[in-house]
């Protein structure tokens, strides 16, 4: 099958966030190639184009790296497509894979890549072309026999405060949190996957440690799979289940409010703050993302989201109002809407052409940023649906596709492009 084979030679091609010229090179001259007409911006975006469309095929070409990403080794195990020890790229390659496929065959159509969405939407939210298509079918989904219409809102909270160091002659131990399973912030945040950043906390209550050093966490969208920090303490430390501790020599200095930071380390939310009935999924959610504690300089990490403007405001003001009651600077960036659900016309075409594939098809909304509710906010009269097969655990080194899966939504795909034209 060349969507297979398309996205076996993906994973051989470099495309980490911020780091994936080489994919985009690639694109563009596989467009080219196939007659498609080519257009770039300055944020790596690429729209290939033939004819009058009426349909845009939307992907992101850029992955999460973990682990031995993006030296990736794919291996399949019972139907399902891994990767040795990395992240797979499966969100959002099988995409790319498929939107090749069609091109191959010269499909008309506006085929949208889009660039680093794992980083903060940043092509989508940097789009200018002057798309012609009247609907766009998002293939970022990651569950079968499914329409999502909507999505969660988003934002990313940056918290930093300068702490006063001194010296101490105390016993030093290195503390590391790792092999966690790790997750997607967003659509496994209510499955109580450990946090390694909420781990080391907890293990820290009640030893009266003092804080020299701390690396948490690997990225904004991530649950922390890994923190490793420098501790001075009286009492002997010893590991516990998941934690490795040993004492090591030298002398580092402290942070004389040691207190102060765990403290709030054990008091930032990490999970879902509510539900939503209607929808059945977290209604708001905050992820403890990353921190970083270097000569006495804390920087901490973390992102909200919510399935509308009122909630997602409620989290942010949330927890900046607790960053600065312990004397933190705070700042937010990357803040995206939220895809409120709609079913119309093109998203009843999407079901009815699953339900020729699958016995059944349903309305879903995902309690991620997805790139549609940036471009249905930038170009509010293209109607927008997304699917995609089978993915799990994303962002982690334990992300899988089932093959299958891309087999049957590919089908799915060429009927949809097939009614639309």
């Amino acid at each position: 099958m060349k969507v297979l084979e398309y996205f076996s030679q993906l994973t051989q091609i470099p495309h980490c966030s911020h780091r994936s010229e080489k994919l985009k090179k690639f694109l563009i001259d596989f467009a080219r190639m196939h007659g498609y007409d080519v257009q770039t911006d300055a944020a790596g975006n690429i729209l290939a184009s033939k004819g009058a469309p009426k349909l845009c095929l939307q992907a992101h070409y850029d992955m999460v790296c973990v682990g031995k990403a993006p030296d990736i080794v794919l291996h399949e195990e019972d139907g399902w497509w891994y990767a040795q020890d990395s992240s797979l790229g499966a969100d959002n390659g099988i995409a790319i894979a498929m939107m090749m496929a069609l091109m191959e065959e010269g499909v008309v159509c506006e085929y949208l890549f889009t660039a680093d969405e794992e980083v903060g939407l940043i092509g989508a939210n940097a789009l200018q072309f002057p798309l012609q298509s009247r609907y766009m079918l998002n293939l970022d989904s990651e569950d079968e026999a499914e329409v999502y219409i909507g999505c969660a809102g988003g934002v990313d909270i940056f918290a930093q405060k300068i702490y006063e160091t001194v010296s101490c002659e105390q016993d030093f131990y290195e503390i590391t949190v790792s092999k966690l399973p790790g997750g997607h912030s967003g659509v496994e945040i209510h499955k109580d996957i450990p946090n390694a950043i909420k781990l080391f906390a907890d293990y820290c209550a009640d030893r009266e440690v003092l804080v020299s050093f701390i690396e948490g966490g690997e990225r904004i969208n991530a649950i922390p799979v890994h923190c490793r920090a420098i501790v001075a303490s009286r009492k002997e430390l010893s590991s516990v289940r998941d934690i490795d501790v040993k004492k090591i020599s030298g002398t580092y200095p402290v942070i004389r409010e040691s207190e102060n930071l765990l403290k709030l380390l054990r008091e930032i939310p990490h999970g879902v703050l509510s539900w939503n009935e209607k929808l059945d999924i977290p209604d708001k959610s905050l992820n403890l993302a990353t921190i970083s504690l270097k000569e006495g300089i804390c920087k901490i990490a973390t992102s909200a989201r919510a399935m509308d403007q009122e909630g997602l405001q409620s989290a942010e003001e949330k927890i900046k109002t607790l960053f600065t009651s312990f004397g933190y600077s705070v700042k937010s960036e990357g803040k995206y809407p939220a895809w409120e659900p709609e079913v119309n016309d093109f998203s009843k075409i999407v079901c009815e052409k699953m339900q020729e594939v699958y016995a059944s098809c349903a309305y879903k909304a995902i309690h991620a940023g997805l790139e549609c509710a940036v471009i249905s906010d930038l170009y509010p009269d293209i109607k927008i649906a997304s699917i995609g097969p089978n993915i799990r655990s994303p962002h982690s080194s334990h992300e899988s596709v089932e093959i299958a899966s891309v087999k049957k939504i590919y089908q799915v795909v060429k009927k949809i492009v097939n009614a639309i034209s």
